[in-house]
This record gives C-alpha cells, structure tokens and sequence, in this order.
C-alpha cells in the first residue's frame, strides 16, 4: 500500500523560506504526475505547484518566481520550496501524484495529509 508522507510546514516571517516535502512510501517505479495544492480558511483549493508526465510545469500565478517544485528519484520524493513567504500563503499545503507502480503500467493516485503553513501577518 502506498502512502504520501509530507513534511516541512510551520511558522514563519514574511520573507522566510520553508520547503516542503512529499514522500511516497513503499515500493514505486516513478511518479508520473506530481502536484502541491494548497487551501487556505473561507477558500477552495487552488493548484499551486504541478509536474505533468509530459514533462510540463506549472505554477500558480500568484507563486511563480518564489516557489519551485522538484523531485529526488533516488529518495522517491518530491518537493516544493517556498521563498520570500507571504502573509497570503498560508494554508493547509496538501501534495497530490499519480505514480506508476509497476512495469505492467498499473499506477496508483493519492493524496498526502496535509501540512499546514502560516506566515505571520
């Protein structure tokens, strides 16, 4: 059974960094598609980082410039750092992926607890 695991959320100033990161437990080939989401209080959900299989990356207008997603193969995770943090940023950050399982093509898709992040006001 697979499993998101996130980490690295918390408190900080504005202008502050955090990074965040989104581990696949058990055994995986690759992720195929990678995403952060995020939602603040009294909000909807908004994609605020994403990697398709394609290739492709996305970015949230109100990120682009400060945050960057990526990945780690080796360590089966992947990440989104958060740089020059705004009051505005805070939210609950959830990742999201499709992940290919096996050679057979059978892939999996989930979501990660959630983690929250606050920057002071």
């Amino acid at each position: 059974q697979v499993q998101l695991v996130e980490s690295g959320g918390g408190l900080v100033q504005p202008g502050g960094s955090l990074r965040l990161s989104c581990a696949a437990s058990g055994s995986i080939l690759r992720f195929n598609d990678m995403a952060w989401y995020r939602q603040a209080p009294g909000k909807e959900r908004e994609l605020v980082a994403e990697v398709t299989s394609g290739g492709s990356i996305n970015y949230a207008e109100s990120v682009k410039g400060r945050f960057t997603i990526s990945r780690d193969n080796a360590k089966n995770t992947f990440y989104l750092q958060m740089n020059s943090l705004k009051p505005e940023d805070t939210a609950v950050y959830t990742c999201n992926a499709e992940i290919l399982m096996h050679l057979d093509g059978s892939t999996w898709w989930g979501w990660g607890q959630g983690t929250q992040v606050s920057v002071l006001s």
